[in-house]
């Protein structure tokens, strides 16, 4: 048995209990968690709303940093002792993860464990929605809300390096500048008014090639005012609401403009892979040189694990909250 953060059926309030161990597998690496990071996903799950995969642990956590113990038969190029990181499909609140060899980062010399637990869900998310959903190239521009999150700030970095432009929206001026250090060309303020007009003025009123949302309805139209001819909107949540009350499927015919839903967590295991050696690729260089950070908010001991959920459901985060595990 491993210590693992549970959720009470009953109070939905998270405590540390115990759990069966994973197990290994001939393709598999058994890693002892250090770190774990928190997601939207795991707010949802907590209520029962956002259940795991079929197969999938049922612990909370969808990331995860730590030190490989036991590596599967069919496994080349790992060891005991490597120091990896590696998007799950649950399981990340706990002292123990298992997974497959081909989706674990290493993890570069220089990083804590609790900055490699920033890097697995939000960097994939972004990168598989900027470049492979999105299809964005060097000198286009995305329009990217909720900046300041985990995702925000991974794909601002992201777009940066791939030589586009990024325009974000955030609530806050702290959060609006940390956006602009990161290499956000515009930061703009959703809570004093309508963003479209803004987008316009900043693309000399062609608009942006791609939008990353995780608001859902309330920014529908004016997401499609802001896209440019051919331009994608890639809905990654719906934090908003999902239901749109009116629809105009003229102007998606007139502008040629795709509309694209994602979710990164019910991929298959081969289409995890293969993204992760493709982000892997790209990325890990450049984490190594530090020309790109995963942005760490705050780290939380996983005995705060309720404490921590809150601060998130809270909006106060600017990049990741981390929970250190125990072990």
């Amino acid at each position: 048995m491993m210590k693992a953060v549970l959720v009470d059926e009953h109070t939905k309030r998270l405590s540390i209990g115990e759990a069966a161990d994973p197990r290994i597998t001939e393709d598999g690496l058994l890693v002892r968690v250090q770190a774990t990071a928190l997601n939207r996903a795991d707010l949802l799950q907590k209520r029962g709303l956002y259940p795991s995969p079929q197969g999938a642990s049922t612990i909370l956590g969808l990331e995860m940093a730590g030190v490989v113990e036991v590596v599967g038969g069919n496994v080349s190029g790992f060891k005991p002792g490597d120091r990896v990181c590696a998007l799950l499909p649950g399981g990340g609140y706990a002292e123990r993860a298992v997974i497959p060899a081909g989706m674990a980062i290493r993890i570069p010399d220089s990083f804590s464990f609790e900055e490699a637990a920033a890097i697995p869900e939000v960097f994939l998310t972004a990168y598989m929605n900027l470049f492979l959903l999105g299809g964005l190239t060097h000198g286009q521009t995305v329009l990217i809300h909720a900046g300041a999150s985990g995702v925000g700030t991974a794909a601002i970095q992201l777009v940066r390096e791939a030589g586009a432009v990024s325009i974000v929206t955030a609530g806050s001026e702290e959060k609006r500048r940390t956006c602009l250090e990161l290499g956000a060309s515009r930061a703009i303020d959703y809570k004093a008014g309508p963003f479209a007009p803004h987008v316009k003025e900043a693309t000399d009123g062609q608009g942006v090639n791609v939008i990353l949302d995780f608001i859902g309805a309330p920014y529908w139209e004016q997401n499609i005012e802001s896209l440019a001819m051919d331009g994608r909107l890639i809905i990654v949540g719906t934090m908003g609401g999902s239901k749109v009350q009116e629809m105009d499927l003229g102007l998606l015919l007139r502008r040629r403009q795709q509309v694209i839903g994602t979710a990164l967590r019910s991929k298959s295991p081969a289409d995890k892979i293969r993204l992760t050696e493709q982000f892997a690729s790209f990325a890990m260089p450049r984490f190594a040189d530090g020309r790109m950070k995963p942005v760490v908010d705050s780290v939380w001991d996983w005995e705060q694990a309720d404490d921590a959920h809150e601060y998130m459901e809270q909006n106060k985060n600017t990049g990741k909250i981390i929970l250190r595990v125990h072990s």
